[in-house]
């Protein structure tokens, strides 16, 4: 049987990668492992505990204030011995983190092939987003089988001259955010727990909600408190509105936060949310305001306009496709764009109706096929 290993460390990670595990371990054919690097040890236990998913190696690398040296350093020596136990045949990485980068130079070493899911996306400046950009261009060259979310991520890949084993099967990222909502509607009292738990707290019934995700290393300092001020404007312009904010545990990201918006009336600064809130929390939002690759991808898939406060994205097809719009971090702009999809009706249609087109949520299933299919040829090809 083709045993395969799954590493990931962080939380959107092991969202996007959920869906794809359990089709392969349902699926009876492999034997399928999980390893977690542990990057986001916190915040990913409860995404696996969300999902039913053991990981069967925890490398725990977190340690308080690491360095991309450091923590590079820990994933490749402890991964070495991972892949010494398993020996498996195909290792599954998932999008640009340290972890990804690490765990598809390690099959290298190892000559395993590496299957990256979430392949070829660009935003062609290096630093932008830091480490991430480098980290996905690194992968691709060291990668075996590139699935790709679109057919502009597969034309990312094809200019690096990478043709070989290249798949537009959509993002994963949908396929889970389908199988999350179908648990929490399954699962009567979770969806209770939730809806308690927000309506508690904040007038969501009878105001229009605005989820602010932001934490991108490359924002930390002035840019973070132009986000910051951008915010506090638009409460306070906008009083009949509601503002909720998880912020992320990084000291870079609370410092400010927490100085220019803790005292704002209708700005409601809240810890990082578990996968069922959030998505609970997104399809109630109004307007999603993030820098995060996932809801990029998520937010128009539940009909939510996306304003991405980043200068550049490597999510260019949902800006192209109308669902989500780039305005940087210019406190000013941030502003002025909230407000015309609180003043405008006719702007914020035009964005919510416009089409997804990050997937379908069968993702999972063309992985599995496509997998299937080359461990068939292989198999064959031995036999001749």
């Amino acid at each position: 049987m083709t045993k395969i290993l799954f590493i990931f460390g962080t939380r959107p990670e092991a969202i996007k990668l959920a869906p794809v595990i359990k089709i392969f371990k349902n699926s009876g054919k492999f034997d399928v492992k999980v390893c977690s690097t542990g990057q986001h040890k916190e915040m990913l236990k409860q995404v696996l505990d969300f999902f039913d998913i053991t990981p069967d190696y925890e490398l725990d690398v977190m340690k308080n204030n690491q360095s991309l040296f450091g923590v590079t350093e820990r994933i490749l020596k402890e991964l070495e011995g991972v892949l010494n136990d398993f020996l498996p045949d195909l290792i599954f990485v998932q999008g640009d983190t340290t972890t990804a980068f690490v765990g598809a130079l390690a099959g290298f070493y190892k000559k395993i092939d590496v299957a990256h899911v979430e392949a070829g996306l660009r935003s062609f400046y290096r630093y932008s987003p830091f480490p991430e950009e480098i980290n996905r261009t690194l992968v691709g060259r060291l990668a075996d089988f590139h699935f790709a979310p679109t057919k502009k991520a597969k034309l990312n890949l094809s200019k690096e001259s990478i043709d070989k084993n290249v798949y537009v099967v959509g993002n994963t990222v949908i396929d889970a955010l389908h199988l999350g909502l179908k648990i929490i509607e399954k699962d009567k009292d979770l969806d209770s727990k939730i809806a308690t738990f927000f309506n508690s707290k904040f007038k969501i019934q009878h105001s229009k909600l605005i989820l602010v995700t932001a934490h991108r290393r490359e924002s930390f300092g002035r840019p973070f408190e132009n986000i910051c001020i951008a915010i506090k404007k638009t409460a306070e312009k906008f009083s009949d509105v509601e503002i909720i904010y998880p912020v992320h545990l990084n000291p870079n990201v609370r410092g400010p936060v927490f100085e220019i918006l803790g005292k704002t009336k209708n700005v409601h600064l809240i810890e990082p949310l578990t996968y069922p809130k959030l998505i609970w929390l997104m399809k109630k939002s109004y307007i999603v305001v993030t820098d995060s690759g996932g809801i990029q991808e998520e937010a128009p898939s539940l009909g939510k306009p996306v304003l991405v406060i980043r200068d550049v994205t490597e999510r260019t097809e949902g800006v192209d496709a109308g669902t989500a719009k780039l305005i940087g971090t210019n406190s000013e702009n941030i502003a002025k764009n909230i407000a015309l999809l609180l003043d405008d009706r006719d702007v914020y249609e035009k964005m919510a109706k416009a089409a997804n087109p990050y997937g379908d949520g069968k993702s999972s299933e063309r992985i599995l096929k496509i997998i299937g299919q080359s461990i068939d040829e292989i198999a064959s090809l031995r036999s001749q």
